[in-house]
């Protein structure tokens, strides 16, 4: 291979950086597969997911999944089970596999099976995720509260081995691995997980466990819960007994308990999300750089995916948004679909996944390299009120995110009227700013269960009552991982000064909380005015790959 090839390959090669402290990790180096064993070895894997044993280029030998050690996920179960009471159990059910499109089905028990109808790429359950780190679907996990030492009993279910099914959908982990790898104290079938649920729910007087929701209902249904497996589990007269016995009252929430856990980022989580952070951001001041006159929106998305995939990101977060010129003034615009016009702004709020934890950074430039005398007016205008509200996210200042959220108001609203808007009742948060400031993020994008994208400041209620008030109203404390996402958006309308018309701001950044300062992890991507210019201009030394 020549040199110039090699180079090419390097930043698919790139190792991830983020580490745990010393004292989590093993202090041998990490080595490429191709360096440990011959490759060959490895292929195909004998687990359902990378591990150590299968991929040695991807995880330490100490990590159950890459940048998490085992000893966390311990962890995190004996935090819940410690936080239970006595006789509890916990019910956790994996994400289900979705589809494309229609399934097709083997016609007869002579007949070759068909070829099943391609699947969108698949994501485990987050909270499922965060407890077991097992990422095959059609599994489910009972943790069970006793007096060992342990704290609790563990019952990892899967399909296990099957080297037919293998044959198409490539390989599953066994039971013994459930027990030695994922260290649970029992691995069974998913067929047995109907009987095994039906017994427990009569052992138990509290049995936390969250229904999957009603697509149709927008609700939660004791009927969707085996229905969410696929296959669904049979015979059905087994069914029905299970479903009624989730009715009884001795059912409690899971949810909040989980997210009261996720809500604090240990080292090693916060490592994940600063190298998330790290692609997410070279992959803006890349794109940036790519940015010209006459390129399509869909264009600058699509480069924006495939940096992030080059360096080593499974998915990216979200649909990104690439809003060029009025598509700004669209808060969700992701149709991206338009080209771009020299002399315009462009929006791009997008961020990838990565080793299971998202991104989320939202940079607004110029498409030609410059600011004009108005965007730049306008830009500074926000940036300084953003700077100012990350300044503030300490535990020592004892905000909370709604706190947060009206001082950005009252920051907005003196930053515009330095540069000559005249504000009347809900113009600013009516119309110039419709949207919420922050909202938590980690392994989900938005890691509480509600929504800010509705008009103005309207939250929307998942869970409960009592969690809206935890989520908003909360202090934040040290580790922490939030959103500071200040945006302006000026319509073409006359109470607004003319120059500023069609002109959409918002700058993001993923900042950690911390004692007394904050930690932006999202450092990477370009942010003040002389940056941005110098990332779209080349001045920076980077390229657009």
């Amino acid at each position: 291979m020549c040199r110039s090839s090699f180079r090419s390959l390097l930043p698919a090669l790139r190792t991830v950086t983020a580490r745990c402290p010393p004292s989590q990790i093993s202090t041998s180096l990490r080595t490429y597969a191709t360096e440990a064993v011959p490759a060959y070895e490895h292929k195909p894997s004998h687990y359902g997911q990378p591990l150590f044993q299968s991929h040695p280029h991807l995880l330490r030998p100490n990590e159950l999944t890459p940048g998490i050690p085992s000893e966390e996920y311990e962890r995190r179960r004996k935090e819940l089970m410690d936080s239970l009471p006595s006789n509890s159990a916990v019910v956790l059910i994996a994400a289900p596999v979705k589809y494309m499109s229609g399934r097709l089905h083997q016609v007869c028990a002579d007949c070759l099976p068909n070829i099943v109808a391609p699947s969108y790429k698949y994501r485990q359950g987050s909270d499922f995720w965060y407890l077991t780190g097992f990422e095959e679907p059609d599994s489910a996990v009972v943790l069970e509260k006793n007096a060992s030492s342990r704290g609790y009993r563990m019952t990892l279910f899967s399909n296990g081995k099957d080297s037919a099914k293998e044959k198409w959908d490539g390989p599953r982990t066994g039971f013994d691995d459930a027990l030695n790898v994922f260290k649970a104290d029992d691995a069974l079938t998913i067929k047995a997980f109907p009987a095994q649920l039906r017994s427990l729910i009569s052992l138990y007087s509290n049995v936390y466990i969250d229904l999957p929701q009603s697509p149709r209902k927008n609700v939660r249904s004791t009927k969707s819960l085996l229905r969410y497996l696929s296959p669904p589990v049979n015979p059905r007269s087994e069914y029905e007994t299970v479903v009624e016995s989730l009715s009884s009252s001795r059912r409690k929430p899971l949810a909040p308990l989980i997210a009261q856990l996720r809500a604090f980022k240990s080292v090693c989580e916060q490592q994940v999300m600063r190298m998330a952070a790290d692609i997410s951001g070279r992959s803006h001041a890349k794109t940036m750089r790519f940015t010209r006159p006459g390129i399509s929106e869909s264009a600058l998305a699509a480069h924006f995916e495939y940096l992030c995939s080059l360096s080593g990101s499974q998915r990216l977060a979200y649909v990104p948004v690439v809003a060029s010129g009025p598509n700004a003034l669209i808060i969700h615009y992701t149709s991206n679909n338009q080209v771009v016009q020299d002399g315009e702004m462009i929006l791009m709020d997008a961020g990838c996944e990565y080793n299971g934890y998202a991104s989320d950074i939202t940079r607004t430039y110029p498409a030609n390299g410059s600011f004009t005398p108005p965007q730049k007016e306008l830009y500074s205008a926000v940036l300084s009120a953003q700077k100012a509200l990350v300044g503030l996210c300490t535990e020592a200042e004892g905000l909370s995110l709604h706190d947060l959220h009206r001082k950005s108001c009252d920051l907005l609203r003196q930053e515009l009227k330095q540069i000559g808007f005249t504000l009347h009742t809900g113009d600013l948060e009516g119309v110039l700013y419709p949207h919420f400031l922050s909202h938590p993020i980690g392994i989900d994008l938005h890691e509480s269960s509600y929504s800010d994208r509705g008009g103005l400041y309207v939250v929307l209620v998942v869970l409960s009552s009592l969690d809206l008030e935890f989520t908003i109203h909360a202090r934040l404390k040290a580790g922490m991982v939030i959103t500071v996402e200040p945006g302006i958006y000026v319509p073409p309308t006359a109470q607004f000064p003319k120059h500023f018309h069609n002109i959409g701001i918002r700058i993001e950044d993923e900042v950690l909380v911390g004692e007394k300062h904050p930690v932006v992890l999202s450092v990477s991507a370009p942010k003040e005015i002389a940056d941005i210019e110098g990332a779209c201009q080349g001045l920076l030394g980077l390229e657009p790959i």
